[in-house]
């Protein structure tokens, strides 16, 4: 498969924000991402079909695997390696990947690909973002409350900038769910716009604060071989799990890449609301940079495979 051309957009917005920090001092940045944010939201509330998360409550044993796998062993995973990292920083970026929900478009789409269980992945992908809300900043608390953070006003941005947005949506739904399908193509457009937009400003404040300065080199390539070795543990926990319980191949492979993916989407999101406009963003979002990229040429390879065995 051919790589996603939008890990190159990634990596060219970071060697903006080094090169030309700039923009960033000059125009309304945070209200344009917070203003985006919502706006994303408020689409994902219109995308969520109804019909879709009811066709998928009959494999309730494949969804408890799902999202026990997400929001729970992938955390513990990255938790009981803790004391291996000499950086909190780096370690914490890694926390805050393995504690968000699973992607949505590229999980159907590696399903499809790979012959699985489509409307399983569809009811996935769009229940983990739902869940992702709520357990994703719980988790994230219990080191924000120890480093002395304002946890009343982070559960406000997210009552502001996401709940209220998605229930629009959700209501709305019916009136427009023409336009759904009309812009479907916009909408990922606009959602990969508002990612690219809180990366810049992230790594501006991130390089202007020398915070890559104090992390020696040593520590990201530990960083890179801990976020491809997670991917390795997590998907080989999910293979065996799913197999001893003796799910179909189609199940399977619905498991196998709806429970490795972590949304870049909903990172960038939630690095906003949980830490601003802190220098320490852009390593937080490192280990998610690099783990998007490593989860679409490594599951599309796998997807690939799958799908010549059927043939």
């Amino acid at each position: 498969m051919k790589s996603d051309p939008f890990i190159l957009f990634l990596l060219a917005v970071v060697g903006l924000a080094y090169f030309f920090p700039g923009p960033a001092h000059v125009l309304p940045l945070d209200t344009l991402a917070s203003a985006g944010i919502s706006l994303v939201f408020f689409f994902y509330g219109l995308k969520l079909s109804p019909e879709d998360i009811r066709s998928g409550l009959s494999k309730g044993r494949l969804h408890l695997l799902i999202q026990v796998f997400t929001f729970v062993v992938f955390p513990l995973v990255v938790w009981a390696v803790k004391p291996f990292f000499p950086t909190r920083e780096v370690w914490l970026g890694l926390f805050f990947l393995a504690a968000l929900p699973s992607t949505v478009s590229s999980s159907v789409v590696m399903v499809s690909l790979a012959r699985g269980n489509i409307p399983a992945a569809i009811f996935n992908a769009s229940i983990s973002g739902l869940i992702g809300i709520v357990v994703t900043p719980l988790w994230m608390s219990i080191f924000l409350k120890a480093s002395g953070g304002d946890m009343s006003a982070i559960y406000m941005k997210l009552l502001l900038e996401i709940l209220v947005p998605i229930t629009a949506g959700l209501l709305l739904q019916k009136k427009l769910s023409g336009m759904t399908q009309k812009f479907r193509s916009f909408f990922t457009k606009f959602d990969r716009a508002v990612i690219l937009l809180v990366i810049y400003k992230s790594f501006v404040h991130s390089f202007e604060s020398g915070i890559f300065n104090s992390i020696p080199l040593k520590s990201l390539a530990f960083l890179c071989g801990w976020v491809l070795m997670l991917f390795w543990i997590v998907y080989g926990l999910i293979f065996f799990t799913a197999r001893s319980l003796g799910f179909n191949r189609e199940d399977r492979i619905t498991a196998l890449f709806c429970g490795t993916k972590k949304s870049l989407v909903h990172g960038t999101v939630f690095s906003k609301v949980l830490w601003g406009g802190s220098a320490t963003v852009g390593i937080i979002l490192l280990p998610l940079m690099l783990f998007h990229a490593l989860q679409i040429l490594i599951v599309g390879v796998i997807a690939g495979r799958y799908a010549q065995r059927t043939a």
